[in-house]
């Protein structure tokens, strides 16, 4: 009886250990990892965009000696996709701005927020809850003086067993006074997969 036991917890310690070789496995990634596994736009690429662009614009000559002595204030508009595929431009959008923000030279108009910003200022002038004193006029915030605008476009070419996908980001800095274009630069990626014999 004793030996029927040991070799049925034999042979569940078996499986179990066949199972457990078996079994899906989680790990933590490297965001800011290039290594490519699609010729989709990845997160690698919002990382490569967002550090190139914003290293182009704080180096630029004009930029550097615009933001010597002050922050200028800037208003991004939402990146234009303008490929085939849903990206989520928005968060392309919020790390360039926060790349941007984090070197200390400019300042941002934060536009998705205006109706929260309306709602607070209603609050705070005609519900008698806040001070007078205290409350926050309408009329009182500052104009942008630049607004930055970007546009993400991809070429795709497939023959064969290869695909071909060509990125393409460009963003410019506009003065809103003068209507010049202060600054404007453009990052490329290319990416190409070709399909093994057998499938895959």
């Amino acid at each position: 009886m004793k030996n029927g036991i040991k070799a049925l917890l034999a042979v569940a310690a078996i499986g179990a250990l066949s199972l457990s070789g078996c079994a899906s496995t989680m790990q933590y990634g490297d965001a800011g990892s290039a290594k490519p596994i699609s010729t989709e736009f990845g997160s690698s690429d919002l990382q490569q965009i967002a550090e190139s662009m914003v290293d182009s614009m704080i180096v630029f000559p004009p930029i550097v000696e615009m933001t010597s002595s002050r922050r200028p204030v800037v208003s991004v508009d939402k990146v234009k996709n303008k490929t085939m595929q849903h990206i989520d431009t928005e968060s392309i959008t919020d790390s360039i701005r926060a790349k941007l923000l984090r070197s200390g030279k400019f300042r941002f108009i934060d536009r998705t927020t205006d109706a929260q910003t309306i709602e607070e200022l209603k609050i705070q002038q005609d519900s008698g809850l806040v001070d007078k004193k205290s409350a926050v006029q309408f009329g009182q915030q500052l104009g942008a003086e630049f607004l930055l605008t970007s546009n993400f476009s991809e070429i795709r070419q497939k023959a064969g067993s290869t695909t071909d996908v060509y990125y393409k980001f460009t963003m410019s800095l506009k003065n809103l006074k003068t209507g010049i274009l202060e600054w404007s630069d453009e990052k490329e990626i290319r990416k190409v997969f070709t399909r093994g014999t057998f499938g895959g």
